[in-house]
This record gives structure tokens, sequence and C-alpha cells, in this order.
């Protein structure tokens, strides 16, 4: 592992997933700000969190159980991204971009936690 978990691709790319979910939900209706857009806004800040206190935390098997969190926060946001395009909230384009940014971390959180769990 490097020097931090700044270093590690999955977590930058969690940052980027971040900011997209805060730009698409500022067209969201005002009424949403409660609901929705914090639901979205919080699961978005909780999967690159879950990635940075894992990799601090002590053992290899901590590690990997905020990883698990972090993807389900990945899972609770895909979620909420279909729920936020069926009530046709925000730009289509920034909902299917961001979409996609969910799908990439949730693959490469996937596959890091493979690759710990066959390192034994």
């Amino acid at each position: 592992m490097g020097d931090s978990f700044r270093e590690l691709v999955v977590w930058q790319r969690s940052i980027e997933l971040t900011v997209a979910v805060y730009k698409l939900t500022e067209s969201f209706p005002a009424a949403e700000r409660f609901g929705l857009t914090n639901q979205l806004r919080r699961a978005s800040v909780s999967v690159a969190s879950n990635i940075a206190e894992g990799y601090g935390r002590a053992t290899k098997g901590e590690y990997i159980q905020f990883l698990g969190h972090a993807r389900g926060s990945i899972s609770e946001l895909e979620t909420q991204l279909v729920i936020a395009g069926a009530l046709n909230f925000g730009s289509k384009e920034l909902l299917k971009s961001t979409e996609h940014l969910c799908s990439e971390v949730g693959r490469m959180l996937r596959t890091m936690m493979k690759s710990l769990q066959l390192k034994g």
C-alpha cells in the first residue's frame, strides 16, 4: 500500500462521484432539500469516507469491512439515482454520468475487496 488513501484511484474516483452528486442535486426541487438531495449527498460522502477510514485501520480485516461499508453506500446511491431519474430530477446528462461513475466505483471496490481477500 502507498503512504496515503489519497493515492488510491478508487478514493479519487469516489471524490469525483461526490462532486458529481452535489452538482446533480443542485437543481433538484427545494422540497427535496431534506429528502432525496440529502440522502444522495450523504451516501456519496460515505463512500470516500469509508475507503479512507478503512485504509487507516489497523488490520486488513477492518479495511475490508470498511470497503464493504463503502460498497453498501454505492448500492444505496445507485438506488437513489434510479429514483431521481424516475422522478425526472436533475439533468439527464448529469444523471447518466453520475450513474456511470457510481458503477465504476462499485466495480473498483469489488475488485479491491477480492484482491485483499485473496492475499489472505
